[in-house]
């Protein structure tokens, strides 16, 4: 049951991330500034709790992504992503077009036949794309 539900939390999540994404890019100006006050604010706090949840410790482990046999340094997984979408640009072309493969994929209901994400193996984020963590980039 708990697989089901974080399913259908994932799903509402992707679908409104895409539902942002499709107005910033069809809207008009006047519904762009609408959407821009309603929901910056609420994504810059969504950012900014889940960074705090991996603060790294006195020891400069993150303790969300840090497990008691393996730590991870700061900045871990998270704190990367966000400097590369918040800071540094964002993903190029090629690359959102792969993400956005995987989130396609990721939609699928448990019990379907797909291949099993090392997020939902290991109980870490899906945040970063499995295929571009095996090609060198961003390391959970």
């Amino acid at each position: 049951m708990d697989q089901v539900l974080g399913q259908v939390l994932r799903n509402a999540v992707w679908e409104r991330l895409d539902m942002l994404s499709d107005l910033a890019n069809r809207a008009d100006a006047q519904s762009l500034v609408s959407v821009a006050r309603s929901e910056l604010p609420r994504l810059a706090e969504g950012w900014r709790a889940m960074l705090q949840a991996h603060e790294p410790d006195e020891r400069g482990d993150c303790p969300t992504c840090s497990t008691r046999w393996h730590k991870c340094k700061a900045p871990c997984s998270v704190w990367q992503v966000a400097h590369e979408h918040l800071v540094a640009g964002g993903l190029a072309p090629q690359q959102i077009a792969a993400t956005q493969d995987h989130r396609r994929e990721s939609r699928r209901v448990p019990g379907q036949s797909r291949g099993v994400s090392p997020a939902e193996t290991t109980g870490r984020h899906a945040l970063v794309n499995p295929r571009r963590a095996a090609i060198g980039g961003v390391h959970a």
